[in-house]
């Protein structure tokens, strides 16, 4: 059984794009620009803002931070997302989600510039990973693709279950695991809340990518024996004897699911670390773009 490190490779892309900027830096060159739009004061979206903007520090990116308050409304929000599509220097950004209430986020998504889109979520983005075109993958599932061809998973013929269908993890992954080359070639079910027999369709898998949200849904005896399990739920599950009063969990009984796959993306440090590394990745790809263009 190997481990799907995800913190391990993360870091080597960071390292990666680290030199590539000192390159930058040493021509003379502008380094890349990523701005995050933060609306309302969420504890997790923190977090991950947070996470994002050292990440770029780290790497030599120049980073923006804009925070809007829980009573912004969905057009001063707009009014944000033109300035920055507008910027010229700024190469891409991301808005956080989820937003308040009061705001439409598809909206919202709709009114970032596909060329500055590095979250991949703009349906121009969407529809050309679906048409096999040079675009912004999501950042999970890119860098699900990553760890997957760093560590030379083996995806051809072989038959990948998604589990769970957002426009963010599980629908994305479902069309990459079915495309041509590799990561790909595979044969895809994409199975769901409705899905009925999903516990037999599971354990006909050769690969079983879980984003349901659901702690410890996937069980040893839904798998079967050299199965490649990649975990993408991340649950704060509450717990009075930890520190911070909860512990984080995926999708997957990891202790004794473990024992049977061939490999396994553990939670935390398996594809969370890998979103953020391939958030940098497609920033790097939209400065490309923008030097192109002007």
């Amino acid at each position: 059984m190997t481990v799907l490190d995800g913190k391990k490779v993360s870091n080597d892309i960071k390292a990666e794009i680290a030199a590539e900027v000192e390159k930058m830096k040493a021509n003379g060159e502008k380094v890349p620009h990523l701005a995050a739009v933060l609306v309302g004061n969420d504890g997790a979206s923190l977090t991950y803002v947070g996470s994002k903007v050292r990440s770029c520090k780290r790497v030599g990116f120049e980073s923006t931070l804009i925070q809007m308050p829980n009573t912004t409304s969905e057009l001063e929000l707009l009014k944000k997302i033109e300035e920055l599509n507008e910027n010229d220097d700024i190469d891409g950004f991301i808005v956080q989600l989820p937003l308040p209430k009061q705001i439409d986020t598809q909206k919202v998504l709709m009114a970032v510039h596909p060329d500055k889109d590095v979250d991949g979520f703009h349906p121009t983005n969407f529809g050309k990973m679906a048409l096999d075109m040079s675009t912004f993958i999501p950042a999970t599932p890119f860098g699900i693709l990553e760890l997957i061809e760093r560590y030379g998973v083996e995806t051809q013929g072989k038959h990948t279950v998604v589990i769970g269908r957002s426009h963010i993890v599980g629908r994305p992954m479902s069309i990459l695991m079915g495309r041509k080359g590799f990561p790909g070639n595979s044969t895809v079910t994409l199975t769901h809340s409705r899905t009925k027999n999903i516990t037999q369709i599971i354990s006909q898998a050769d690969i079983v990518i879980s984003a349901l949200g659901k702690p410890k849904f996937l069980k040893a005896e839904m798998v079967k024996d050299d199965a490649v399990i990649i975990d993408v739920g991340i649950t704060r599950v509450p717990d009075e004897t930890k520190e911070k009063g909860y512990y984080i969990t995926g999708d997957v009984d990891y202790e004794n699911v473990k024992k049977k796959a061939s490999y396994i993306t553990p939670v935390p440090g398996g594809v969370g670390p890998m979103t953020i590394a391939m958030l940098l990745k497609n920033t790097l790809l939209a400065r490309e773009r923008h030097r192109s263009r002007s």
